[in-house]
């Protein structure tokens, strides 16, 4: 990637993978003339911005504005960031008083936010002066936060192990991953098989003794940064994630066997990521500095990098990739920030491009037929932040586009706005696109179309169909016909109001808000009971359309403002697969954001924010045991098998900064593991 060619700024709030953190990207523009130090911020109002980012900023940025759990406020990268191609201390000011604090944006004062404003320009080195800040944006943005002679570090676009690229580790076989769905002694894909039905066979823990499951360990990843890993187990090795740090442990006592820690080279953007793809000894992984980058199962030692995205344009890896053959298939997510999405293949052995399928090509090139642009803005979206799903028989792989940008003005750009929010079904060796629905044309409230999982044979109107499960942040469960492509049937997953209506300059309130629906933990199946059993989050929200849209690439570019409702909950809903009606619902009193797994032992398993791991009849949804893990449960629940005993694992750590009070302390992730008591 040659930096030469590329634009550099940072852009303020982002709205997604659920971080309404400040400064998860920068913005960008150049500094007006030097403000005289006299006329910066005084000792007093720098104390009293200090007492104040301690209490609304620290939970998520930390006590020394750099925690993981939330990007940096200090630094080089983030007074570099603030200080080219039009943005400015004024513009940091703006991101500062309309996005913060998260869920209670604008509650501050205005001169509560020039106190914080001022403690974070004195922690950054800008000098004490005589005055006040003060509100009046030509002032703020000739206050200089950057020395000129700062210069960022250029990352390498291809970084080759010190022991070689070639593993020592060994499996999974591509024959292994094949037959992952009979295979219940692994966990082989991030949904545990190609076609992501999260059904594990092993029954040794069941309906009847599930009450006794206890506590066998745990494993600490030693970052409080957001903990959304789904474990991946091979062999009695588990492999899980946070956004920086990868590690292996054994699957059933805990004990580490290594540990990696990514050194960001670049820009980091959101601080998510979900977990690792295995094969034949390589463990891949993607950054938030848009690298993907492959370890050796067999020690964790690097083998390669690769920058195949550009943070700087707002791309970034959340998701986790998917092994076919010896291809690695990837796709970013920053939607939110106009990039132009895509999903491509990379080579396992060294990270090269195969093939990549841009998902808004229309956009890409400032319009076309489903994408009227009659005000001539900047168009994007259609990232591509989940879990990818395959049919093996077609050689087909499934991916869920996300939504257009700028996200809520949508009279910004009529028509149909390909491929955004469509389901694309991509030849797996080419990228060539062999067909594609839309869910949510011209979307208007980001309702990103979050899941392509599972791919699975059932009976409808008494005729047997190949299928596919599709749901997003529009709260609606659909299946498709995948000869066909029509709509089987939609049942709603959580509470829908004022769909249809238009987001508005004035003002809309309509559910589900930005972060209700189906994030990124999809639905499980359960094939004796022929039952779908979905997550969701019940959330609504006010969207309001900006009068005017200012587009600077890799910035925030919604087009407008979402305002929360005050109350946020949570829905497990299970679905006839044949019918589509409601067999079960159960309510929680938080989002639920965390995977759901069945199995062979009448079992589903799925956790709360709360911290609460739950077990429950499949049939019935009845609880039948429930137990503290101690912090938000919101990353993957896998079943496995290690020397002939069945073992549950579960995430516990910080779900997603959004859903946080502000005023709890950021939670070191954990990776928990269960058993059946020794007979």
């Amino acid at each position: 990637m040659t930096k030469s060619k590329l634009f550099y700024f940072v852009p303020g709030k982002v709205f997604k993978n659920f971080s309404t953190v400040l400064l998860l990207t920068f913005s960008a523009s150049a500094l007006a003339a030097e403000a005289p130090a006299s006329s910066t911020f005084t000792e007093e109002q720098f104390n009293r911005g200090e007492s104040l980012y301690q209490q609304q900023c620290s939970a998520c940025h930390g006590v020394d504005l750099d925690s993981a759990a939330a990007p940096a406020l200090k630094g080089v990268t983030f007074r570099k960031g603030w200080s080219r191609l039009g943005a400015n201390v004024g513009e940091l000011f703006n991101r500062i008083s309309n996005t913060m604090p998260p869920r209670q944006e604008g509650s501050l004062t205005e001169s509560q936010n020039l106190d914080i404003l001022a403690y974070v320009l004195g922690r950054n080195n800008v000098l004490q002066g005589t005055e006040l800040l003060k509100n009046d944006y030509d002032y703020l943005s000739a206050i200089p936060i950057s020395r000129g002679d700062e210069v960022l570090d250029s990352a390498a676009s291809f970084i080759e192990g010190i022991y070689g690229i070639e593993p020592s580790g060994v499996g999974p076989s591509f024959d292994e991953l094949l037959s992952a769905a009979d295979n219940s002694s692994d966990w082989l894909y991030h949904n545990q098989n190609y076609q992501g039905t999260r059904y594990s066979k092993l029954d040794e823990i069941n309906t009847a003794n599930v009450g006794e499951l206890q506590q066998v360990c745990a494993y600490q990843l030693n970052s409080n940064a957001t903990m959304q890993t789904g474990p991946i187990v091979y062999q009695g090795v588990m492999y899980i994630t946070n956004a920086t740090h990868t590690a292996a442990i054994n699957a059933a006592t805990c004990e580490k066997i290594w540990t990696h820690e990514w050194e960001a080279k670049d820009r980091m953007v959101w601080g998510n990521n979900r977990g690792v793809a295995i094969k034949d000894g390589y463990v891949v992984r993607g950054t938030a500095d848009g690298y993907l980058f492959a370890l050796d199962s067999a020690n964790g030692n690097l083998l390669w990098a690769r920058q195949v995205a550009d943070p700087w344009l707002g791309e970034t890896f959340t998701m986790p990739p998917m092994i076919f053959e010896d291809m690695v298939l990837i796709g970013p997510a920053g939607s939110e920030n106009a990039i132009s999405g895509w999903v491509g293949a990379f080579s396992l052995t060294d990270g090269e491009l195969i093939w990549k399928f841009m998902t808004v090509p229309e956009a890409a090139a400032g319009g076309g037929e489903t994408w009227g642009n009659p005000n001539n803005i900047a168009l994007g979206g259609g990232a591509v932040w989940t879990p990818l799903s395959m049919d093996l028989e077609l050689g087909e792989v499934y991916a869920a586009v996300t939504n257009p940008a700028p996200d809520l003005p949508a009279y910004l750009r009529p028509g149909e706005n390909l491929y955004t929010n469509n389901i694309i079904a991509l030849d797996v060796r080419t990228g060539e696109l062999n067909w594609h629905k839309s869910i949510v044309p011209n979307d208007d409230h980001d309702w990103d179309l979050t899941q392509v999982s599972p791919v699975l044979k059932a009976g409808v109107d008494n005729v047997s169909r190949d299928m596919v499960a599709t749901v997003g942040k529009d709260g609606i469960l659909r299946t498709l016909d995948k000869q066909s492509h029509a709509i089987l049937y939609e049942t709603p997953v959580t509470t829908i109001l004022n769909r249809e209506v238009p987001v508005t300059r004035e003002g809309v309130f309509a559910c589900p808000g930005v972060y209700g629906g189906v994030l990124w933990s999809g639905p499980a199946y359960h094939p004796d009971e022929k039952i779908l059993i979905t997550p969701s989050i019940d959330y609504c929200a006010q969207f309001t359309a900006a009068e005017e849209v200012d587009y600077v690439p890799g910035q925030l570019y919604m087009g407008g403002g979402v305002r929360p409702a005050e109350e946020q909950t949570g829905w497990l809903t299970a679905i006839d697969v044949e019918t589509g009606d409601v067999r079960w619902r159960y309510h929680s009193p938080t989002p639920m954001v965390s995977g759901v797994t069945t199995t062979a032992g009448g079992l589903v398993f799925s956790g709360e924010l709360t911290g609460n791991l739950l077990m429950m009849d499949v049939g019935t949804g009845e609880i039948l045991n429930s137990i503290d893990t101690g912090a938000p449960v919101g990353g993957g629940i896998v079943s496995y098998e290690v020397d002939g005993k069945q073992y549950i694992a579960t995430n516990s750590g910080n779900a997603m900064l959004t859903f946080r009070t502000g005023t709890e302390s950021a939670r070191t992730g954990s990776i928990i593991i269960y058993s059946l008591p020794p007979q």
